[in-house]
């Protein structure tokens, strides 16, 4: 039950829910036991084929940054090449392009200094992490000066 306590979000909450509406219905709670609680968590949370789901996954768009900031991008395309069991460097620098937002993605291919070599996986991450550091920073530091430029203005009073 202690475990179950955290499971607050998404898939894991329905799961939650799930659970305690069976025991609602049948009086008896469906894990009786840690061996039980581990075979239902991993038939609800393991995928079947997690290669082949991974593989389905970098030779498609889903895995594509969009709004995620390069961390949580990066530790998304790490896990798919990591369940894939893609090894070759200069596919894993293909696909981890291919997903990067454009703009990024054209940073670092249009560097003229320092840009990383094609089989370099660690030196695009790097890079790509540095220009997303200054992404977040700038727009830090432009969100603090329009709001120090937009402060409200007193009237007088008639």
């Amino acid at each position: 039950m202690w475990t179950l306590a955290f499971f607050k979000d998404g898939h894991a909450a329905r799961w939650f829910e799930n659970l305690f509406r069976q025991e609602a219905d049948t009086g008896v709670f469906p894990i009786q036991s840690w061996a039980d609680f581990e075979q239902q968590f991993q038939s609800q949370f393991f995928l079947v084929n997690a290669e082949a789901d991974a593989v389905n996954a970098l030779e498609g768009s889903s895995y594509y940054q969009g709004n995620w900031t390069v961390d949580d991008y990066l530790d998304r395309f790490l896990t798919l090449v990591s369940d894939a069991g893609y090894t070759d460097p200069q596919t894993l620098v293909v696909k981890f392009c291919r997903g990067l937002k454009t703009n990024i993605q054209g940073q670092i291919a249009t560097m003229p200094f320092r840009r990383p070599a094609d089989t370099d996986l660690e030196a695009w991450y790097t890079a790509a992490w540095r220009i997303d550091q200054a992404r977040l920073t700038n727009e830090a530091f432009q969100s603090t000066l329009q709001s120090t430029t937009t402060a409200p203005t007193c009237s007088a009073l008639p």
